[in-house]
């Protein structure tokens, strides 16, 4: 008849050989009242380099640990727990080598608390942890990078939620990334600010269509503002799905004020031009601010953005020096033109564009000005071009510059009057003049009680 021990012994063979089958390490192993190994099967041998089973078990469990204190550790989890969970340690293997293994067991003890045995599985997981390594090592270089970069990289999930940071943006809120995640730009910016940049992130996740080195004027929270060219790409996942979004936000501010800087110089060299010809001429004096002033009304209602509207006031501001050519007397003759001179006249338009199209502006101002007294039904001047030919700059200046020089006193005739100036621009909405932008006109001469809103306030360029 086979003892307790003897089944024992039995079982742990069949289940040796099963585990040798499958390549896992098992273990028996006595603590107590003296430390050995009581079995191990050929797979544990193998993998600590042994030629066979017994080489093992003429060592202690202790022993097989790279580092004492890691033994201890393991020894002091299963006496407390008495089980432990793929427990990671580094073992000695027989040779210089080491193997990285995960240690799963459970402690027994016999009734009489004299006799104590740990048994288990032991897991060779060194390419594992060769592959941890790597990737900890990759991901380190990875943020290393973007720390050094010197722009705010960040990243969203599909609820445009901030979950990872680089130095410079968390530096830039003066917070840790780890308080950071999980914020929006609704945590960081005034609300219509966050609301485009939400609706951007939206954008790239909804259409996966990157948005490449928009220039945006952003608010920080120490109350300046700075000029910043933003890229924004979708994240994919493995199947293809857009799961987030990364965000490269770079600071150009720098740049920005030069080259206002350098722009400012040469509007600020044209708009002398522009002052000179108010000096010769006293009847058109403060005629283009107050242009500039209502074709920036127009176009804020249109919604047009701040950059569009800052060209269009320019374009305002110079769109009358090229009369500066035209002779003294033929622009403050009172009565009727004579045919001649109102060709001279209206040449002026020609002869601005001649001045400004070679400085190269980098928006259609020169054209702005060319076309500024064209109109819809192909009937104005110089080149007589119709409908969607006119860009949308020349449509708002041809009706600004309507309505300011119908309710101003000329030469060759008295002030009209804003009410006459709006019948002009109503009766003629979609013949002479966009109908869309005529509409605007009108509603906000109505907000006004048609008084010259224009007269109220300086342009602010």
């Amino acid at each position: 008849m086979k003892t307790s021990n003897s089944k024992t012994k039995d079982r742990f063979r069949l289940e040796a050989s099963t585990a040798d089958r499958l390549g896992i390490c098992l273990f028996r192993y006595q603590l107590s009242p003296k430390e050995r190994f009581l079995a191990v099967n050929r797979t544990l041998a193998k993998i600590l380099g042994y030629e066979c089973e017994k080489e093992i078990q003429a060592c202690t469990f202790k022993s097989l640990f790279k580092n004492p204190e890691d033994a201890k550790e393991f020894f002091r989890i299963i006496k407390k727990e008495k089980i432990v969970r793929f427990h990671e340690a580094l073992f000695k293997r027989n040779g210089k080598e080491e193997v990285w293994v995960a240690i799963t067991a459970h402690l027994t003890s016999s009734s009489d608390k004299k006799t104590q045995r740990i048994e288990g599985i032991l897991e060779d997981i060194t390419k594992h942890k060769e592959l941890e390594e790597r990737f900890a090592f990759e991901k380190e270089l990875f943020q290393n990078l973007l720390d050094n970069l010197p722009d705010a990289v960040y990243f969203k999930d599909d609820k445009n939620r901030l979950f990872r940071v680089n130095r410079f943006y968390s530096d830039g809120f003066k917070m840790p990334p780890e308080e950071i995640s999980g914020k929006t730009d609704f945590d960081f910016f005034p609300k219509q600010q966050a609301q485009k940049m939400f609706d951007d992130d939206t954008y790239v996740l909804k259409t996966g269509n990157p948005i490449i080195g928009k220039i945006e004027r952003t608010l920080l929270p120490n109350g300046t503002r700075n000029c910043v060219t933003t890229t924004k790409i979708p994240l994919q996942n493995k199947k293809g799905l857009i799961v987030g979004t990364m965000g490269i936000t770079r600071d150009i501010t720098a740049y920005d004020q030069l080259e206002k800087n350098r722009l400012n110089m040469a509007v600020t060299s044209l708009k002398v031009l522009d002052r000179v010809l108010e000096i010769r001429d006293p009847y058109t004096f403060g005629h283009t601010r107050r242009v500039s002033i209502i074709a920036e009304r127009i176009a804020q209602e249109l919604g047009w953005d701040e950059n569009r509207i800052f060209e269009l006031k320019m374009s305002a501001e110079l769109h009358d020096i090229g009369k500066i050519l035209i002779p003294l007397e033929i622009l403050n003759k009172p009565g009727k033109l004579s045919d001649l001179e109102l060709k001279l006249v209206q040449e002026h338009v020609e002869k601005c564009y001649d001045m400004l199209k070679p400085h190269g502006f980098p928006f259609p101002m020169p054209e702005a000005i060319y076309q500024h007294h064209e109109r819809l039904d192909g009937n104005g001047y110089p080149r007589g071009l119709s409908g969607e030919k006119i860009i949308p700059e020349a449509r708002v200046l041809a009706i600004s510059d309507v309505l300011e020089a119908m309710t101003f006193h000329r030469p060759y005739r008295a002030a009209l009057g804003i009410k006459k100036a709006a019948k002009e621009i109503r009766d003629n909405a979609g013949s002479k003049y966009d109908k869309e932008m005529v509409n605007v006109t009108l509603k906000i001469l109505g907000e006004n009680n048609y008084n010259a809103f224009w007269l109220k306030q300086e342009p602010s360029i």
